[in-house]
């Protein structure tokens, strides 16, 4: 196994500042770190550096943890290769964690480093049928931000919330009036990835009422006409 003390420790060292002690778990993210990059020289899972992987891929899926109430249900959409999904349900136990993607390589791979409160589908967000099943909805990079919230509405319980993973460039945007589908924002918590610059925002929406049973409508007519 290729391990990197240096970029471990800073890992450590990081998730503590986030309110995680995640050393005796460490071992689980190296062999995950491990399996990632295995995989990624033949199946193309992250465009992220191996050298970077603790920082873009691990801190940044955990830089939001304290805002998911213990014992959560918690859906990840679009999750790819498992982020944020993987290390949230790895540093928090107490989560039930489902992380969904549509594409055959990335929840095969999950499939293959399996954490007993972490499950895996493959199944595209809006044709999913689960609706309001889910304390917490995330997800990171998974589209424009009137999309995400649309694909992530129906999915969340009423009283549960949406937590988006965005820029700062959005900030203005998401402050944009999402009634239609049921979410109203209560605050936009900002968080900066320890030892850079890198800022993220996460807007938290209260899923306030249920959603209209049109939405989501499908993937073509929101990329027509988004909701904003």
């Amino acid at each position: 196994m290729n391990v990197d003390p240096e970029s471990n420790q800073a890992f450590v060292d990081a998730a503590r500042t986030l309110g995680l002690d995640i050393a005796e778990k460490l071992p689980q993210f190296e062999e995950f770190e491990e399996n990632l990059y295995e995989a990624n020289a033949v199946m193309n899972l992250t465009r992220v550096p191996r050298e970077e992987c603790w920082l873009r891929h691990f801190v940044d899926s955990l830089l939001f943890q304290d805002l998911v109430p213990q014992g959560s249900a918690l859906l990840d959409i679009g999750s790819g290769p498992g982020f944020p999904a993987w290390p949230l349900a790895c540093a928090r136990p107490d989560l039930k964690v489902v992380a969904i993607d549509s594409a055959s390589k990335m929840i095969g791979f999950l499939l293959k480093n399996p954490l007993p409160n972490l499950k895996a589908v493959q199944v595209r967000a809006e044709e999913w049928q689960m609706c309001e099943a889910f304390d917490v909805v995330t997800g990171r990079a998974v589209a424009p931000l009137a999309i995400q919230l649309e694909l992530s509405a129906p999915l969340c319980k009423i009283g549960g919330v949406v937590i988006a993973m965005r820029t700062p460039a959005e900030a203005d945007l998401i402050k944009t009036e999402f009634s239609m589908i049921s979410l109203q924002l209560e605050q936009v918590h900002e968080r900066q990835l320890p030892g850079t610059d890198i800022v993220r925002l996460f807007p938290v929406y209260r899923k306030t009422d249920a959603t209209p049973k049109k939405y989501p409508r499908t993937w073509a007519e929101m990329k027509r006409k988004p909701l904003i």
